[in-house]
């Protein structure tokens, strides 16, 4: 059930000021190698990352550079990883990113780990109390 949620319901989950423009609805992830978790608005688009291995209900991994990361030239992978356990699912998060910017990238990881602690708070709050979880 958790991976489906994170699939078919990341508008749902998705904390909205952490989109592009400010609606999580707009969000989707195709569950495919080659997938595109995206942002569709009109015209206004954005590829946030591409699903790089799908193994439904246990593994979910993705790669691209997440918000300002993106326009930067960083890039990382993204893994969720699912395992049954004391009558729910545990969730593990990794995301690793690299690449090359001017500026020092050990003072991203801080605000990058808050953030995917953020988005991995709101699948966790949306999958205990189903709408009434869902951010605003």
């Amino acid at each position: 059930m958790a991976y489906a949620v994170l699939v078919n319901d990341v508008g749902r989950w998705w904390p909205a000021d952490h989109t592009w423009w400010g609606d999580a609805s707009k969000l989707s992830i195709s569950d495919k190698a080659g997938g595109c978790f995206c942002e569709i608005d009109g015209a206004q688009q954005a590829w946030h990352m591409t699903v790089t291995f799908t193994d439904p209900g246990k593994l979910m991994r993705m790669t691209g550079g997440l918000g300002p990361l993106q326009g930067m030239g960083l890039h990382g992978a993204l893994e969720r990883r699912f395992a049954e356990e004391n009558g729910g699912t545990r969730i593990t998060l990794w995301y690793r990113a690299g690449g090359y910017t001017p500026d020092d990238i050990g003072k991203f990881a801080p605000v990058v780990d808050k953030v995917q602690g953020l988005q991995l708070g709101g699948l966790a709050t949306f999958l205990r109390k189903g709408n009434e979880g869902a951010p605003r």
